[in-house]
Parts: C-alpha cells; sequence; structure tokens
C-alpha cells in the first residue's frame, strides 16, 4: 500500500509532464478508403503513409491519428469518437467544411445526451466509426433528463440511428441507462 508521500509524489511527477497529444490508433479494414474518409474530416493530408498504415499529424486538436490496416470484423468496444469546441457556430463551419469535401452529416441540435445539452454533427468512417463535433450548451443536467438522442436518419446509407451507441432511443429510455457512454 502506498504512503500519502508517495502518492503524493506520483502526482507531482504527473503533474510535470507536458503531453503534446493524444494518441489515437484505429484498426481499419482498407486504409486507402480510411485516408480519403479522414482528408476530409480533418482537412489534411497524411504525415505519413504506408502499406497497410497512415498517420495523421492533426494540430486541432492536437492529435496523433494512426490508422492500422487488418481483419477487423466489426467495430468492436468503441462507441464514438469526438471533436468539443466552442460555439454552435463552430459546430456548423465544421458540418459546411464535411459537407464541402462530401461527406454525410446528420444533426442533433438542442439535444439532451451525455447528461447535457448540446449542439452536434456526426459523421461515419468507412468502417463505422462514429464522429461527432459538438459543443456542450448546458451541462450537469439531473439523471432523470430524458436522451433526446437517436433522431432517426435519412436514408440507409447516413449514420446510425443512435445517438452514442447503436441501441434504439426507446432501448435506451427503458433500461434506465445514459444515451452516451461519456
Amino acid at each position: 500500500m502506498e504512503s500519502k508521500n508517495e502518492t503524493a509524489s506520483v502526482t507531482a511527477d504527473l503533474n510535470a509532464v507536458k503531453a503534446l497529444k493524444a494518441h489515437l490508433a484505429l484498426n481499419v479494414r482498407n486504409v486507402s478508403q480510411s485516408i480519403e474518409f479522414y482528408r476530409k474530416l480533418f482537412g489534411i493530408e497524411p504525415s505519413k503513409v504506408r502499406a497497410g498504415y497512415a498517420k495523421f499529424d492533426v494540430h486541432n486538436p492536437p492529435l496523433n491519428f494512426t490508422l492500422n490496416q487488418g481483419v477487423v470484423a466489426n467495430r468492436g468496444a468503441l462507441s464514438h469518437l469526438g471533436i468539443q469546441v466552442g460555439s454552435t457556430d463552430d459546430v456548423l463551419a465544421t458540418r459546411q467544411r464535411w459537407n464541402t469535401a462530401g461527406l454525410l452529416t446528420r444533426d442533433e441540435m438542442q439535444t439532451n445526451c451525455c447528461y447535457a445539452t448540446q449542439d452536434k454533427t456526426w459523421v461515419r468512417d468507412p468502417d463505422g466509426n462514429e464522429w461527432e463535433v459538438f459543443v456542450v450548451l448546458e451541462d450537469n443536467l439531473p439523471e432523470t433528463a430524458a436522451c433526446e438522442c437517436n433522431e432517426p436518419v435519412l436514408n440507409e446509407g447516413a449514420l446510425s440511428e443512435a445517438c452514442c451507441a447503436t441501441e434504439t432511443k426507446e432501448a435506451i429510455q427503458s433500461s434506465g441507462a445514459s444515451c452516451c457512454s461519456s
């Protein structure tokens, strides 16, 4: 068992470390298809491309993002990915950039999700991973606040019918669970 002094020392050491950026590595079925999608999502070219591998050095938000090609049966336990921004105008500007790049977007404005009121828009990558750009308008809603996520999509090729999950709104609400895992 650690003493208070050891715990304080570890905490002080961690506070002294300046992280450069987060790293996220996704397994993908086809790295070429995924490169095309992520060029549009991030609005940049990959900084490194090799057989079955690509790296995007994203500056805003700071992210070391890599794609690793391999056998992928399904999405796995990943719920979704997101970029939090400062305003609804930022959400709308990102949506416009994604639409201009040819990505299909789905909006959820003034939605209660993850115990917060948010404005957001979603896209889906070639492997089914959902990305949202969102702003939190009001946080820490009571646990009894309804989840208004999961609006129906416009067509089969669009995003799934879920906010932060692949369950239906009714199933989420009847279980008493939150619509989001974050």
